[in-house]
């Protein structure tokens, strides 16, 4: 099934000042990952950014930082679903209570059906087999769907990046790429802002 912008939400883990020198090939991740944020700004796709231990492994790299501006969440755990989650699944409203005083349950109106979530995760990171694979195993359990872009996904090796896609996959993430991302959130050629997202893309 392909992605619909208005049901997704982006999350970039740990794109880190002092993580990515580390990284294989960290200059194409983050390019792929800056091309994510432009995409989802455009389409108003809601995003968010971890940092994992930011005093350790500093903020942000520059070239995200004015795209996730007042969006980044910090964590000590690898698994970041835990800080994640409330902003990414607002708890339902609790049903109201009645007490002595309300209408008897006959005139009582019926509760609003729940507003439909944007529960479609696509998410991208460093490292892929520790921070990036245990917070999506994390939005998994959460009964979340989540959508891993491996073209902006890495981690010190080639053999943990692989690892972690394969483990992913077996665990009912989907796999895609960035542009498979931006022209599955457009659609189609008529999209007013197709230009704009072709721009990036290519």
């Amino acid at each position: 099934m392909l992605l619909d912008a208005q049901e997704c939400q982006l999350v970039l883990v740990d794109y880190q000042q002092r993580l990515m020198p580390a990284i294989h090939e960290a200059g194409l991740v983050v390019a792929q990952a800056v091309k994510l944020a432009r995409v989802a700004q455009l389409l108003q796709v809601p995003l968010w950014a971890t940092e994992e231990n930011p005093e350790g492994l500093g903020g942000t790299v520059e070239a995200l930082q004015p795209l996730v501006a007042g969006r980044v969440l910090s964590k000590m755990a690898f698994d970041g679903s835990s800080v994640l989650l409330p902003r990414l699944k607002p708890a339902a409203r609790p049903a109201q209570g009645g007490n002595a005083r309300s209408l008897p349950k006959h005139l009582q109106k019926a509760a609003p059906p729940p507003q439909p979530g944007r529960e479609t995760i696509v998410l991208a990171g460093c490292e892929a087999h520790v921070c990036l694979l245990q917070t999506a195993l994390g939005l998994l359990e959460e009964e979340l769907d989540v959508v891993v872009v491996t073209d902006a996904c890495s981690s010190r090796s080639e053999r943990n990046r692989d690892a972690a896609f394969d483990r992913l996959a077996g665990a009912g993430a989907e796999l895609l790429t960035t542009e498979m991302v931006a022209f599955e959130w457009l659609r189609d050629a008529g999209h007013p802002r197709f230009r704009d997202v072709l721009t990036i893309v290519k």
